[in-house]
Parts: C-alpha cells; sequence; structure tokens
C-alpha cells in the first residue's frame, strides 16, 4: 500500500502540517477529561463508575459515527468532512452553558458525546489520510509526529483545563461535609459555572478553524490495490478474509481503554492517594510527557533503526512490566508508574494502524473505519476499571476500612485490568499481524 502517485514526497509538508495541526485539536479536547472526571463527580454527585461515564460519552461515539464517518467522507471528501467535524466539535463545546446552568450530568454526557461525533469525522479522515500519505514502512512514524502534536496539545489541555476546573476542589469538598442543602446547592453551581467561558471560548476556536479548513491543501491519495500480489492468490472479496484485520482492531481496541485509563485515572488516583487536587491536577501531564518523549524517539528510530513491530512488541512487554510495577507500589512511586505507561502507549497507535493496513488495498478505507469504530475502548474499560474500584472500596469498607485507605487501595489494585489488555497487544505484535488468510500466514 503507497501513497497516491499523484503526490511526490517534497509535497508531503504541507499536508502533514495540517493532519499535525488537526492531532493537536484532537489531543487538546480529548486530554481535558482527566480534569473533568474529578471534576463532573464532585459537582454531580457521583460515584467513580459515574464519573467514568466521561470517557464512555466521547469514545462510545467512535462506535455509533464510525461508519456513517465513513460514508460522509466518501461524499463530500476529506477537507469538507473535517470542516464538518471541527464544527460538530463546536456545537458539542456549546451545550456545556446549559449543562452547566442545569448541573444536569446527562446533559454535559450530550456534550461530550456530540464532540466525539466531531473528533469521530476528523479521525476516520486523519489517520488513514497520513498512513497512506507515504511508504507504509514508515507509517508509524508520520503518526508518530501526529502523536507529538497531539500530546503536546493533550499536556496543554490538561493543565489548562485543570486550573480552571480543579482550582480549590478541595476546600468545596471540605465545605461541602458540613453545609446545608442549600448552601451546597449553591456551592456546586458556582463550581459548575467555571466550564462556561472555557467552552464558550473553545466553541470559537473551532468554529473559525472549521471554516478555515475549507480553504486548506489537502491532495488526494489512495491505497494501492495490492492485497493479491502474490502469483496465483485468489481475489478477496471481503474483509473477514483478513484475520490480521481483526485482530488488529482488537489490539486497538483494548489499547484505547489502557490508554485512557493511563491519561483520564492518574489524576483522580493521585487525589485518592491522599495528594491536594492543586498537586494531582499535573499528573496527566507527566503521562502525557512520557508519550512525547517515546513519540519523538520513534520518528528518530522507525524504520532505519526499529521496525514498527519490534516497537510495539517493546511496547506491550513494557505495558504488562509497569502495570505489575503499580500494583505492587504504592504513593507517588506508584503514580510515577501510571504516568511510566505513557512510554508504552506512545508507539501502539503508530505501529497498529500500518501493520493492520498491510496489503488491504480497496478495502482500506473500510478497515480504518473498523479500527476507528475500536476506539471505543477507550468508552468501555476505563468504566469497567471505576466498577472494580466502587465494587473493591465496599469489600474493604464492609471488612472494618476506613473509607479513605479504602478508596487508594482499591484504586490501586484495579490497575490489574490493564494487564491483559497489554498481553494481548503484545499477541498481535508477535503472531497477529502476520496472519493474513484463514489457515495460514
Amino acid at each position: 500500500m503507497t501513497a497516491s502517485p499523484s503526490v511526490s514526497p517534497k509535497n508531503h509538508l504541507v499536508p502533514i502540517l495540517i493532519i499535525a495541526g488537526l492531532f493537536f485539536i484532537l489531543g487538546f479536547v480529548t486530554w481535558i477529561n482527566g480534569a473533568l472526571i474529578p471534576f463532573m463527580k464532585t459537582i454531580n454527585e457521583l460515584t467513580d463508575a459515574q464519573s467514568y461515564l466521561v470517557a464512555s460519552a466521547s469514545y462510545i461515539s467512535f462506535v455509533v459515527m464510525a461508519l456513517p464517518a465513513s460514508y460522509i467522507l466518501n461524499k463530500i471528501g476529506y477537507r469538507k468532512g473535517m470542516s464538518l467535524g471541527l464544527i460538530i466539535m463546536a456545537v458539542g463545546a456549546l451545550v456545556f452553558i446549559p449543562a452547566a446552568e442545569a448541573r444536569t450530568y446527562w446533559v454535559f454526557l450530550t456534550g461530550i458525546f456530540i464532540q466525539g461525533i466531531g473528533m469521530t469525522l476528523l479521525q476516520t479522515a486523519a489517520n488513514p489520510y497520513i498512513t497512506i500519505l507515504g511508504p507504509i514502512e514508515s507509517g508509524a512514524r508520520r503518526i508518530a509526529i501526529m502523536g507529538i502534536a497531539n500530546k503536546i496539545a493533550g499536556a496543554l489541555g490538561s493543565l489548562i483545563f485543570g486550573a480552571l476546573l480543579l482550582s480549590g476542589i478541595d476546600k468545596v469538598k471540605d465545605q461541602l461535609t458540613n453545609a446545608s442543602a442549600e448552601e451546597k446547592s449553591l456551592l456546586l453551581d458556582t463550581m459548575a459555572d467555571s466550564v462556561f467561558m472555557p467552552y464558550v471560548i473553545m466553541a470559537v476556536v473551532l468554529l473559525i478553524l472549521g471554516l478555515l479548513i475549507r480553504k486548506a491543501h489537502l491532495p488526494h491519495v489512495e491505497a494501492a490495490e495490492a492485497e493479491d500480489t502474490e502469483a496465483g492468490a485468489t481475489t478477496k472479496t471481503n474483509i473477514f478474509q483478513f484475520p490480521h484485520l481483526w485482530i488488529g482492531v482488537l489490539a486497538l481496541f483494548v489499547y484505547v481503554g489502557a490508554e485512557v485509563i493511563a491519561g483520564d485515572t492518574i489524576i483522580a488516583y493521585g487525589i485518592s492517594l491522599g495528594f491536594p487536587a492543586s498537586d494531582a491536577k499535573f499528573f496527566t501531564t507527566l503521562t502525557l510527557l512520557a508519550m512525547v518523549i517515546t513519540y519523538a524517539l520513534g520518528v528518530l528510530l522507525i524504520p532505519k533503526y526499529l521496525k514498527q513491530g519490534a516497537a510495539l512488541k517493546i511496547s506491550a512487554a513494557l505495558g504488562i512490566i509497569f502495570s505489575i510495577l503499580i500494583l505492587l507500589t504504592t504513593g507517588f512511586t506508584s503514580v510515577l508508574f501510571v504516568a511510566c505507561l505513557g512510554i508504552s502507549n506512545a508507539l501502539v497507535w503508530p505501529a497498529i494502524w500500518p501493520l493492520t493496513l498491510e496489503g488491504l488495498g480497496k478495502f482500506t478505507k473500510t478497515a480504518s473505519a473498523l479500527l476507528i469504530m475500536a476506539i471505543s475502548g477507550g468508552a468501555i474499560i476505563p468504566p469497567l476499571y471505576g466498577r472494580i474500584v466502587d465494587s473493591k472500596k465496599l469489600e474493604l469498607i464492609s471488612n472494618g476500612i476506613e473509607e479513605s485507605k479504602a478508596l487508594s487501595e482499591a484504586s490501586t489494585s484495579s490497575y490489574w485490568i490493564l494487564i491483559p489488555c497489554y498481553a494481548l497487544i503484545l499477541f498481535f505484535a508477535i503472531w497477529g499481524y502476520k496472519y493474513k488468510s484463514w489457515g495460514r500466514s
């Protein structure tokens, strides 16, 4: 699978910069969830499992919209599709205004879901586009560059929204303990209003960018018809004839779940361990910093010094090791190992995409939509982590453990859910991507 011959390497710079800008926007909007989760938990008085529906509302849109997004892009093209995605994200941001006024959780979730629909359009266009914009062997390198833009934006978003939404949250929690019903409602309403201005600004910026992207220069590229290069091979007629695709989709599903847990739970995890929110708000940045450094290494090493498959094997193995170390340590050391998951996560997405799309030819667009749907792992696995935390916490409390200590122990021990996720990714890295046909690799 190669880029369209009409797009020469020297003409790649402008479209790469444009797509990098879109990944920056995606990163900023996606990674503010780490601050939103403890914020929503407080203002709407939620359980841990309920609070992680913030992630679910965002990522479940990829299941609902991936195939429709593929259809839309086929009809209107990349440029108009990206413009539409940005405008839809702006609409989702505006929904936060009535949500804050009513302090109603499902309205907040609706706004997040609408933003997720817009992000689905952007992801469905941007990922296959950047993958096939050059040689497939260096696809992971190009996606790693996108990842740097994505995670730098995520770090900025986490810091900015952490400061805006979590400032004074510990004081508010203390005041809520002894407040009357009327005082409690006033405190929470005031806190909810803090989302108003940030989301108005976000909506305006997204709308402007949505209008500007229509004038962007994005050359047309297509995947080469290369799925039948072997002599005597029978022409494949549907995507079910590519087992490596389905294993890749499953690997991406668990990966996104693991990545969201690493980035979106770390602030709440730090707070559960007793760190003040003023300190914990920086923890997501540690995860993203680890990812950016590893992305940069990927850009330098892939494919000249490190093959995509090898990078994926190393990443999965490190994920298993870091997950075990989270379980075996306590306090800030444990938090640091959650942040270290950024190292193991950084090159998984860049490696899975080209390894999965290789050799799919005319099925590349459909396969890309399936991979986008796999992002729904971020909607399912983090709330599952939250449910495990809630269940374990109740069990410990019933055994006479103080609530704060029970929450701390439950939050730590529940990270075991990451181990099977990374084990499946390791399977894909060693064997799964080789299964190009049923019955033979």
